[in-house]
């Protein structure tokens, strides 16, 4: 287990916390503690029935994909390309960073080429996750004659009415706005024969099912409906049972969290010093681009300005800062011109940032799901990661 010279670690043999922690402690010592897959368990894994060569798709698009590097398909892409380009109705079960956006687009990309009467709506839970599927979006349709619209918060409704009208292929958004739109007869979801919900999960979590069972009571009955999700709870399948038909279900989720996030619980020694063990661990060597989470808006933004004033190059983002706010904090550290972000829960929903070192949870996660994704923005694309998690 690696060593971290300036603060107390709880060992997994007797980790300790007041009541109100234990049991989310106990599940992250569960996590640590979890059987390594026998080595040729890890082998059939890796396994890949296709390349990307293998896939019935334009040739246009084909280039698009080797332009973006993309060389072998990731095992949610593997499996789920063939059954869209069938015409199958998919659910999609799959940790995040597996590659299951590719999965979807690179399909309906394909659809649409062929048919440039085809629309796609592409629901997701949060503006970050929205704006990344629709810049990747725009990478396999370049030069191929397929438009789309970002429909978020944050940004004129009215320019996206604007882009709304010009009919485009794909339209890409958040429930809050797609709502709006519709309410303003900017958005008629009955042109839409190509529906994806992106991360159902955490729609269900934010609070937006009621919104996403009226887009489904909007919807032509004659569609392929694509469905997404890390996890199929109680109202995830009250979703479900309306919104696909026939289904091929694809599960390439083996655990809760990847073997490579290395995990440890670090004691809080008093309030007082709660800064200066955060302080002391981002200064020790190997805490390259690091990601800390918080409970509140006023936390994170907080903690933010006492590390800045300490001369660390980090910014935040949370419910408190607009939609370009947010995104050009989040350029800032994808470039690594800002080395640590802070976040809350919900406005990290979705984050694909690559490289992610470390993730430090400041404050104590609401639940053992959140946890799981939290410690998911590392240790991905098969890479290390470290996540520790202060404990008072």
């Amino acid at each position: 287990m690696r060593r971290f010279s300036q603060h107390k670690i709880f060992r997994r043999k007797n980790l300790r916390a007041p009541q109100a922690n234990i049991e989310l402690v106990r599940a992250i010592r569960a996590v640590q503690l979890v059987k390594k897959p026998k080595a040729e368990e890890q082998e059939q894994i890796q396994v890949f029935h296709n390349s990307f060569e293998d896939f019935s798709i334009a040739e246009e698009l084909r280039r698009n994909i080797i332009y973006k590097k993309y060389n072998v398909p990731t095992p949610i892409q593997d499996k789920s390309i063939p059954a869209i380009l069938s015409g199958r109705d998919v659910i999609g079960i799959a940790n995040t960073g597996t590659g299951k956006t590719a999965a979807f687009l690179i399909p309906l990309v394909n659809k649409v080429f062929n048919n440039k009467s085809e629309k796609v709506l592409i629901v997701a839970p949060t503006r970050e996750l929205a704006l990344q599927i629709h810049e990747e979006l725009s990478c396999f349709i370049k030069g191929m004659g397929i438009y789309s619209v970002l429909c978020i918060g944050g940004m004129s409704m009215g320019r996206q009415r604007n882009e709304l009208r010009r009919n485009p292929h794909f339209v890409i958004g958040t429930p809050g706005r797609i709502k709006d739109l519709i309410g303003e007869r900017a958005l008629y979801l009955t042109q839409f024969h190509n529906v994806v919900l992106d991360e159902a999960d955490r729609m269900v979590d934010i609070g937006f099912i009621n919104d996403i069972k009226y887009f489904i009571s909007l919807l032509p009955q004659d569609r392929q409906s694509l469905f997404f999700s890390a996890t199929i709870s109680g109202k995830v399948k009250e979703i479900i049972s309306a919104f696909v038909n026939n289904p091929i279900t694809i599960s390439v989720k083996q655990q809760e969290t990847v073997e490579n996030i290395e995990q440890d619980v670090i004691k809080v020694l008093s309030k007082d010093q709660k800064i200066n063990q955060l302080q002391n661990l981002l200064t020790q060597e190997g805490f390259d681009k690091v990601l800390i989470f918080g409970r509140t808006k006023w936390g994170v933004q907080k903690l933010a300005d006492r590390l800045i004033q300490k001369g660390f190059k980090a910014g935040a983002i949370h419910g408190n800062k607009n939609q370009n706010q947010r995104q050009r904090i989040l350029e800032q550290f994808k470039r690594n011109e800002i080395k640590i972000l802070l976040a809350t829960d919900v406005a990290s929903r979705g984050l694909d940032i690559p490289d992610v070192s470390h993730v430090i949870n400041y404050d104590m996660p609401a639940s053992f799901e959140d946890y799981v994704h939290r410690i998911g923005r590392t240790g991905r694309a098969n890479k290390k990661g470290v996540a520790l998690t202060f404990v008072d």
